[in-house]
């Protein structure tokens, strides 16, 4: 329940409980694979809803005990038996057919579900004693009425009767008469009205009461004697009794979750056995006005960053929301055929703030206490909301940065949110580690509830402030203490970690040329041995051919009669002829421009020279034989993603800040060293001077938090001492 609170589940998950014909965890035990098999195929039918039953363990423990239930608790398992006899009625195929044809109900258990009516009661044709006790009982309350009937129209007690109506007191009819009735009516007073006027029970109806009492009575002793004979045959098919109880909540599970679906229009989608979460067009379930999201978490960490209250903590729950639902096959809405959720043991949320005056623990306290219990833990999905809640941002960076450094390397997936970009930072140059940024319009001056992926975004405090009505006077001031500097480090920032990503993917696309070229390089080797096999078996093949020949040639020599002399050189001169080396076909429909496929690689033929063939396969250029290639079909395809990045003109190892102001020369550094990373440059020296000492501080913090920056340090005496740095990049 702590769960479903955080991740704003509870009404819907109420709302799933409501289709259940009886109260029960929403977990189905068993194959989930051959459960959503069952709830696909159940969804093609159109069937009656299960009638409401109540749990039956404790009746089923009472009837191994051999005990008696009553009558009502027996209609309960008759409910459910009349359901099954329903369901077999219906037209079922597949799975569902084999699944309801499975519960066989044998005739002595059918038999029990026909001693009841519709409204659970025992039916007088299965006893007559029972049948005659009944008319007995209707014709006395027939009498009943008549005698009272007689006594409202009696002369004697007109003056007597207050009004003219029967009243039901403590379940006993009665009349209500004014003081003196004693003097014309016999019977007892059953109470008072606030008027002060007696209700009194006429003698005569009394006696009618006690032998419908004593009616009832026998009655009831027959129906504990029905009872006692359906439990002792419930009793003898005890198993069958606990499998239909287990088959009619296996039933009722995907009945509910069928038709809450249609319900609702929702979409059931089956967990994978990986951790990859896709989500495409999600739409929490408790959002009124929803507008759908779609995110790929297929990394260990998730770091969701960017404008306030531009939907990070919706997309965080919706996160965990949708592995909750598919876990349990609880339909949601979302693009399941764009979407992928994997399996997780144990789904962990860190949403609320954990202080109050009843645990007394601060909130940072408590959120690290939380972070502790997941060392021990495995195969778990964590969400974090406002990871450094409650400390100051800078330290809490550093912690949680070694944190999940740690939870990546053991069975753990973690969502977080966060406004502060030191932590995003710090993370960005992990494989393992995916950026999502809430998008801001800026020309709206509002969030638009969309994300970005493989960006840090910024927070946009001060326009969130001006949005919820804060004085403009107060946010303009807000805005000149925070300063120009802090504004272009967080700049900075962003800009540090989009060039990260850029080089990381051109790595990635130089180690996948890499891999072509050794491929290429294997294939050749390949190639090679082939043709020097072929070379060998030509050669022996041509030695052979040689010497039959010559054999043939000296026994011509020998032979003393022409005639045989010639037949034998003839003979010498064809073994001769077959001495050639057989020469493949060459293709004479290959020509420049034209693609062909050489082994397994494809390629274009961009020259021809006699037999053989230039081709390029993809920027690697061979000359392979003609007769080695084939013609195929050129590929289409799409233009690769082409990043550049220009290198400055001018760059220089130097940079002289004597003179500047501090926002200046901040501003110099920056492109300074972007220039000098970009050029390849990994060691530049920075000229700041001595002097009051506040323009070197300020470049050294600077420095020490730009992410590119490995180490600095005074300069030697001969290159400017204290008044330079030397900067590592």
């Amino acid at each position: 329940m702590r769960l479903l609170k955080a991740l704003d589940l509870v009404d819907f998950i109420d709302g799933f409980k409501s289709f259940l014909a009886r109260d029960k965890e929403i977990y189905i035990e068993g194959d989930i694979k051959l459960h959503f098999l069952y709830i696909n195929e159940l969804k093609k039918y159109e069937f009656k809803a299960p009638p409401e039953v109540k749990n039956l363990d404790k009746e089923i423990l009472h009837i191994k005990k051999q005990g008696i239930l009553t009558l009502l608790e027996i209609f309960e398992f008759v409910k459910i038996i009349r359901y099954f006899l329903y369901l077999k009625r219906v037209k079922f195929e597949g799975k569902i057919k084999e699944f309801i044809d499975s519960v066989e109900i044998r005739d002595e258990i059918r038999e029990v579900e026909e001693f009841f009516d519709e409204k659970g009661n025992l039916k007088a044709s299965i006893d007559d004693r029972l049948a005659s006790l009944q008319k007995a009982l209707s014709q006395n309350k027939e009498e009943i009425l008549r005698k009272l009937q007689g006594l409202l129209n009696s002369r004697k007690l007109q003056g007597l009767l207050v009004d003219r109506q029967v009243h039901y007191i403590n379940e006993e009819e009665a009349l209500l008469l004014r003081a003196g009735f004693n003097h014309v009516l016999k019977g007892s007073i059953v109470g008072r009205s606030s008027s002060g006027f007696f209700y009194v029970v006429p003698e005569a109806i009394s006696k009618l009461k006690e032998k419908e009492a004593s009616i009832i009575s026998q009655i009831e002793e027959i129906k504990v004697e029905w009872a006692k004979k359906i439990c002792s045959r419930f009793l003898k098919w005890i198993k069958f009794i606990e499998f239909i109880n287990r088959a009619f909540d296996r039933f009722d599970h995907y009945q509910a979750r069928v038709n809450f679906a249609k319900s609702k229009n929702l979409e059931f989608i089956l967990p994978k056995s990986d951790k990859k979460i896709i989500l495409k067009d999600f739409i929490h379930p408790a959002l009124s006005n929803p507008k759908p999201v779609s995110v790929d978490f297929s990394k260990k960490v998730l770091i969701i960053t960017g404008v306030n209250a531009g939907g990070k903590t919706m997309l965080l729950k919706s996160i965990l929301s949708s592995v909750y639902l598919a876990k349990y096959l609880i339909p949601m809405r979302l693009d399941t055929k764009g979407s992928h959720i994997g399996n997780f043991k144990e789904i962990i949320s860190i949403i609320e703030d954990p202080q109050n005056v009843k645990n007394d623990i601060s909130t940072f306290a408590g959120r690290v206490f939380e972070f502790s219990k997941l060392f021990q833990k495995r195969d778990v999905l964590v969400g974090v909301d406002e990871i450094e809640l409650g400390t100051d941002s800078d330290e809490a960076a550093s912690l949680f940065k070694v944190i999940l450094e740690d939870l990546m390397r053991r069975d753990i997936k973690v969502a977080i949110t966060t406004h502060h970009k030191r932590l995003a930072s710090l993370m960005a140059y992990f494989d393992e580690v995916e950026l999502v940024a809430a998008i801001y319009d800026e020309k709206k001056a509002a969030p638009t509830y969309e994300f970005l992926q493989g960006i840090i975004g910024k927070s946009y405090a001060f326009e969130t402030a001006k949005r919820y009505g804060i004085p403009l006077n107060i946010v303009q001031k807000a805005i000149k203490e925070y300063g120009k500097d802090q504004e272009k480090l967080s700049e900075l920032i962003e800009r540090g970690s989009e060039l990260e990503r850029e080089l990381r993917a051109k790595k990635r696309e130089l180690e996948e040329k890499i891999e072509k070229v050794d491929r290429l390089k294997k294939d050749l080797e390949e190639k090679r041995e082939s043709i020097f096999n072929e070379l060998k078996e030509e050669k022996s093949r041509l030695s052979k051919i040689f010497n039959e020949a010559i054999n043939e040639a000296k026994a011509a020599i020998k032979a003393k009669e022409k005639k045989e002399a010639h037949r034998l050189l003839n003979k010498a001169h064809q073994k001769a002829k077959e001495a050639k080396v057989k020469e493949k076909k060459i293709s004479k429909e290959i020509k420049v421009g034209d693609s062909v496929k050489y082994r397994k690689n494809r390629g274009v033929v961009v020259g021809l020279k006699g037999k053989e063939a230039f081709v390029d396969f993809e920027g690697i250029k061979m000359r392979v034989a003609l007769n080695e290639l084939k013609k195929v079909e050129p590929i289409k395809r799409k233009e690769p993603l082409k990043i550049k990045v220009s290198k400055p003109k001018k760059v220089s190892l130097k940079l002289d800040l004597h003179g500047l102001r501090v926002d200046e020369a901040l501003e110099r550094c920056d492109k300074f060293i972007s220039d000098a990373l970009m050029t390849g440059f990994d060691e530049v020296l920075i000229y700041h001077g001595i002097g009051s000492g506040k323009l070197a501080a300020a470049v050294r913090e600077f420095l020490k938090n730009h992410p590119k920056v490995k180490s600095f340090s005074d300069a030697p005496a001969n290159m400017g001492g204290f008044g330079a740095t030397v900067v590592k990049l």
